[in-house]
């Protein structure tokens, strides 16, 4: 098939919002600008060769690559005269500026193909057609993050576990655990990057969660102790005032008050 073009609904989802799809076997020698798009575009080759040109730097591209047309961004390309290339595109937006997994001009990837195929079963879709594809850039993000990390950031990682699980029982042995690192390594990597051992972190964060509970969303001391892993208000109590140096009632006493008496200030000045 020499050319095929698929009619994608503009839905413009805030993150990836597909707006072109369609795939290609390329005469010889065919080319396209210099031009400049308004919208991301994606090219996986799945066969052949050809060049192209971005930044004034000539990219010599062939299967397994995806070369990469960001907006409003001048580019050429052109298919090898002897052995063309075949490829499948789809144009997108996107949510801010730079997207990060397609920021090189041409990224080799040849597990990307089983995607870029996929994504030609858009065509059984109609109204969910933008949605289809929408998620498999998603699929395809992930699959380029995970190839291009290179170090595994144990820190980060533990973080985004403490504040997802805060609430469940989780101890500083099982997150070095899951982390495939030994307790004292873990611990002393997460305290030269944070301050803080991983056990006080995660103590400080269920705290200053149930703190926000209680005083922004008017939950019930017990409720908040609960809501962040400690079932016993006894000693979630305990462990408050330690930390805050009054106990929860007192906390929000001081804070509300405190609040009304900026607000009584600012009445009297105006």
């Amino acid at each position: 098939m020499p050319q095929r073009l698929e009619i994608i609904i503009n839905q413009h989802y805030a993150d990836f919002n597909p707006v072109q799809f369609g795939y290609e076997d390329c005469r010889p020698a065919h080319n396209y600008g210099p031009a400049v798009r308004t919208h991301w575009l994606l090219h996986y080759v799945v066969s052949g060769k050809g060049r192209f040109l971005r930044e004034g730097r000539t990219y010599h591209v062939g299967a397994g690559d995806i070369f990469v047309i960001p907006p409003y961004l001048e580019t050429f390309y052109e298919a090898d005269a002897a052995d063309p290339w075949r490829y499948i595109w789809i144009g997108f937006t996107a949510k801010g500026g730079t997207v990060a997994p397609f920021e090189e001009p041409v990224i080799h990837c040849p597990a990307a193909g089983a995607i870029f195929e996929e994504m030609k079963n858009c065509s059984r879709y109609e109204a969910g057609r933008s949605a289809y594809l929408a998620s498999r850039l998603w699929e395809l993000t992930g699959l380029l993050l995970e190839q291009g990390n290179q170090e595994v950031d144990y820190v980060e990682k533990a973080i985004h576990c403490i504040r997802a699980e805060y609430m469940h029982p989780l101890t500083v042995q099982a997150l070095a655990d899951r982390l495939g690192l030994d307790r004292s390594y873990f611990s002393a990597i997460f305290k030269a990057r944070t301050g803080l051992p991983p056990g006080k972190y995660l103590l400080h964060y269920r705290l200053e969660t149930a703190a926000d509970l209680m005083l922004r969303h008017g939950e019930r001391p017990s409720t908040a102790a609960a809501s962040v892993g400690y079932p016993d208000i006894y000693h979630f109590s305990k462990l408050f005032k330690a930390h805050f140096g009054l106990s929860p009632r007192e906390y929000i006493k001081a804070k509300k008050d405190r609040l009304c008496a900026v607000k009584q200030t600012r009445v009297i000045r105006a």
